[in-house]
């Protein structure tokens, strides 16, 4: 497997996590004020995994595993 087609896999998974993280935080807020207290680590999982995402399709952009 070459390195681009290594990326993007890596792409694929950290889309799959992003996406499942915006959804635990799209629920979270429809449970409020229900958990709120769960509001910054949700919300700090949903924004670390959205950072690698962007960071590995910047690289994939730019061709560079």
């Amino acid at each position: 497997m070459s390195d681009v087609d290594t990326l993007k896999a890596e792409v694929k998974k950290l889309n799959a996590r992003a996406t499942q993280a915006k959804m635990d935080l799209h629920d979270l807020s429809e449970e409020l004020p229900v958990n709120w207290e769960r509001i910054p680590e949700v919300a700090k999982v949903a924004y670390d995994a959205h950072v690698a995402l962007m960071a590995a399709r910047r690289q994939l952009a730019e061709g560079q595993p």
